[in-house]
């Protein structure tokens, strides 16, 4: 087994057994002829949750890019289960291929592939993989409790340099002020 979660992350497999009953939301075998089927019928059963926005986008796409890698990397065909359970939605992706390397890093630039189950882990925080003896199962999960406030909150710089919060690029100037060159670090005292 991989975990690849956040560290508040519930555990291998999703959530602990303390969260009450799991309803059965969608459950459906897939092949690559029915992933875009797939997609659309998931994007429907997320939005019939309550799961909208931004979040819910994130994790239709992550989980289409789990059902294409279990069509091209899993034997063909796989299936699909969307439940939830107490405040949260879990999908596990399950498929019937070897495994193989489970390692989930970003291939480089111009290599072609190779990022499904990076975006997977990406988009929604959290991915458990499960190496099973006839296959592997990938397992996300989105919480569906209100958003909070996302609106970036003002950061005091008070005390910092302005080469450090003057006008420039994210903040630093595009060039650093002469002065920058005599001291270590390349930041002017004050």
């Amino acid at each position: 087994m991989n975990n690849l979660g956040r560290p508040d992350a519930t555990g291998p497999g999703g959530p602990s057994p303390d969260d009450g009953e799991a309803t059965s939301l969608l459950s459906l075998p897939f092949t690559a002829q029915t992933v875009t089927t797939v997609r659309h019928l998931l994007a429907t059963h997320v939005a019939a949750a309550g799961l909208t926005g931004d979040t819910a986008e994130d994790l239709v796409l992550a989980i289409h890019e789990l059902v294409t890698n279990a069509v091209l990397h899993g034997g063909g065909h796989g299936r699909l289960d969307l439940f939830r359970q107490a405040d949260r939605l879990v999908c596990e992706v399950t498929d019937h291929g070897s495994g193989g390397d489970l390692t989930v890093n970003l291939p480089a630039a111009n290599t072609p592939g190779g990022r499904g189950l990076w975006l997977a882990h990406h988009l929604t925080g959290a991915l458990t993989l499960t190496h099973r003896p006839d296959g592997v199962t990938a397992t996300v999960v989105a919480s569906l409790a209100p958003e909070r406030n996302t609106t970036p909150s003002v950061i005091i710089t008070q005390g910092l340099p302005d080469a450090v919060t003057g006008p420039g690029p994210l903040g630093g100037r595009s060039e650093p002020p002469a002065e920058a060159d005599d001291h270590p670090g390349g930041l002017p005292h004050r």
